[in-house]
Parts: C-alpha cells; structure tokens; sequence
C-alpha cells in the first residue's frame, strides 16, 4: 500500500494569519490544504508560492458553517487520501457592535463560523485521527476570548468557547495519541488591523507590554511548534501570543 502524504489542513488559509500557518507548515515539509470562501485568486496565489518553493499545497472552496459541506469535504478530500496529520481552525468572521445594538443575526453569523465550523471541523478530523491514531488539532483563538473586548460579544463568546472546546477535546482525544490545543493570539498586524487609525494603534501598541503588535508570522510559529514533535507532550493548553497584553 502506498504512503499517504502527511497533510495539514489550515480553514482560512489564504490570508494573514492563516496564509502565514500554510506557509510554515509548508516549510516544515507538510503538505498543505487551505481552504477560503471568497477570493479564491487569493488562495490560489498562496498554494503557486508554496508549491514554486518546492512545498505541496492546495486550495479548496468551503464555508466551515456549512455541517453538510463540511462533512463532504472530509469525505471526498480527505478519508482515505490523506494521512491528516495537522487541523488548524483559523476560519472566522467578525461583526461587531455593542451588546445593546447587536442584531441577533450578527451574533449568529459569528458563532455559527467561529466556534461552530471549528466543532464541525474538529468533529470530522477526530472521526480520521482516532482510526490514524495520532494527529494534531490547533484552534485559532483569541486574547479576547481570554479577558473579553467591548464591543466584540460574540466574538468574544467564539473565542472564549473554542477554548473550552480545546479542553474537552483534548481530554477525549488524548488515548488515541491525538493532542488538542488553541493558539490565542492578541493584537496581531493584518488586514483587519490595518484600518485603524493612528491614534488608535497608537493607544494598542502602548498597552502591550512588549510595545509592538504581533506579526502573523508570530502565531505561525506558535501553531507550528504545536503541530512538531517537540510538542508532543502538550494538550488541552492555551498558547498565548499577545505581547504580554494578558498573562
């Protein structure tokens, strides 16, 4: 029987936090699928660079708040074809607002794609693992998830759950050598953060202690001393990556 290729799976891949995630791993010598569900010329572009350094990487279509594309994906991509050696959560969604002017629709919108299409994920992945009997699930949380943020509810509640998500997981999943962990960046440069204004970050970057916000690059390396070896013995923790802004 011919070897499965050791393969990472990172949601969101095609930009900032989660295209510095495929790249490493690509570096570390996993053959990467990514997936997004806008802009696919992007994720496109992120699996040519990989692949024109010599790494493997793919680009799929798929919203992670759809349970029935989900488990299709698994089916079709990944059962079977793979060794799924690595699943990063990293897609998500915000729609922010003040707890008085949220509408429930925006508050839905952000739990179903930031902690819900993360259990659905982790749920199909473990089904895979647990017959591999190895394997490595990182959930891509938040700092304010940990000390929470006005104006942010429901991502905030995301976050907050996909870290009790982490714990649970990472206690079921452990007999079959498959260790669970979330990845809790803090403010951190990307596209999101790109459109604040000068005061603004100004404000940010003083209340860190390290006096600078994070670089994808910082949480990449995060997730990828979760997925080695070197972490083999770690499960059910929180890594955070946030300057010192929450300890």
């Amino acid at each position: 029987m011919t070897a499965l290729t050791s393969t990472a799976l990172v949601t969101g891949g095609s930009r900032g936090i989660g295209k510095a995630i495929a790249e490493t791993l690509a570096q570390d010598g996993y053959q990467v699928y990514l997936t997004y569900v806008s802009k696919p010329q992007e994720a496109e572009a992120v699996a040519a660079q990989i692949q024109a350094r010599g790494g493997q990487a793919k680009a799929f279509p798929l919203n992670v708040g759809n349970a029935e594309a989900v488990t299709r994906f698994f089916a079709e991509e990944i059962k079977e074809k793979v060794d799924l050696a690595v699943l990063v959560n990293n897609a998500g969604i915000t729609k922010d607002g003040f707890l008085v002017r949220m509408k429930d629709e925006d508050f839905d919108a952000v739990l179903q794609i930031n902690l819900r299409g993360a259990f659905i994920c982790m749920r199909e992945a473990a089904k895979i693992m647990t017959r591999q009997r190895h394997g490595r699930i990182i959930n891509i949380s938040s700092v304010v998830g940990q000390m929470g943020n006005a104006g942010q509810m429901n991502y905030t509640a995301a976050k907050a759950g996909l870290l009790g998500m982490t714990k649970s997981a990472a206690k079921e999943l452990a007999s079959r050598s498959i260790t669970v962990n979330a990845v809790a960046p803090g403010f951190i440069e990307t596209d999101m953060t790109a459109s604040l204004s000068e005061e603004v970050r100004k404000t940010y970057e003083e209340a860190i202690p390290l006096k600078r916000m994070g670089s994808a690059q910082d949480v990449a390396n995060a997730v990828a001393f979760l997925a080695s070896d070197r972490a083999a013995y770690i499960t059910g923790q929180i890594l955070a990556v946030n300057g010192g802004i929450y300890c």
